[in-house]
């Protein structure tokens, strides 16, 4: 498949995700929802244009977007510094239809940090230097494209959404997913967390994938607290993901 079929493949993708999602109603305690593949689809393009544009080895899967990651720039994990500075990616992003007035988007001029997406690209800077060095072999996915709050502003995480009305959103993200690891065809599929892990395997049989996770890099977690960098360059050595 040629370069850029690739990457307009995972596009075609992304756009039936969200319209697929977009269409979805939450009840309690769901009172405000984000779909940062609409209003920051400018910046979401432009990373799967950039780095989804050939085969991969390693497809790392995350859960859904942080407020001041993919929230603000449409790209998963999306620290700024990281998206901006180290991926060279900037653009305008819009504001969702019903914006929280505790969770505003500001985009690019957001001023608080993804503490996850610091970690999470920052490992991969440092190990790898530069961009084109990361995804040549690696993908970052989010498996879940939608933020969901609470009325107070609290986030709430896609496992935690009432049952009935996460079955169609979980039948869409479980077929994006299955689509897009189709597409990059990688060796392996890794879950940034137990959660992510659960969803590739409840979606990879017969896809003939090797599977792990690695520690989510959220501050929620203590484990992810100390050494997190270190931790999992550990993990992803062990399975040999990586090379010591």
């Amino acid at each position: 498949m040629p370069k850029n079929g690739m990457a307009t493949d995972m596009l075609e993708a992304a756009k039936e995700l969200s319209a697929a999602v977009g269409k979805l109603q939450f009840p309690a305690p769901v009172a405000c929802v984000y779909n940062p593949l609409d209003y920051a689809w400018s910046a979401h393009e432009q990373y799967l244009r950039r780095f989804a544009n050939s085969t991969k080895r390693v497809v790392l899967l995350g859960m859904n977007p942080g407020p001041f990651g993919m929230s603000q720039t449409g790209v998963p994990f999306g620290e700024i510094a990281a998206v901006r500075d180290w991926m060279g990616i900037e653009t305008t992003i819009a504001k969702p239809a019903k914006e929280h007035p505790k969770r505003p988007i500001d985009g690019f001029s957001c001023a608080k940090s993804e503490v996850s997406g610091r970690r999470l690209w920052g490992l991969f800077a440092e190990r790898f230097g530069t961009p084109e060095k990361f995804f040549k072999d690696h993908f970052v996915l989010n498996y879940c494209p939608l933020v969901f709050m609470e009325e107070s502003g609290r986030n709430l995480t896609p496992d935690k959404i009432p049952t009935n009305a996460a079955k169609k959103m979980f039948a869409a993200c479980d077929q994006h997913l299955v689509t897009c690891l189709k597409i990059l065809q990688p060796e392996w599929a890794i879950g940034i967390g137990g959660f992510a892990l659960k969803r590739i395997k409840a979606v990879t049989e017969g896809l003939n994938l090797k599977m792990g996770t690695i520690l989510h890099p959220s501050p929620a977690s203590p484990a992810a607290n100390k050494d997190w960098a270190g931790k999992v360059t550990a993990q992803l050595t062990k399975m040999n993901v990586w090379e010591s």
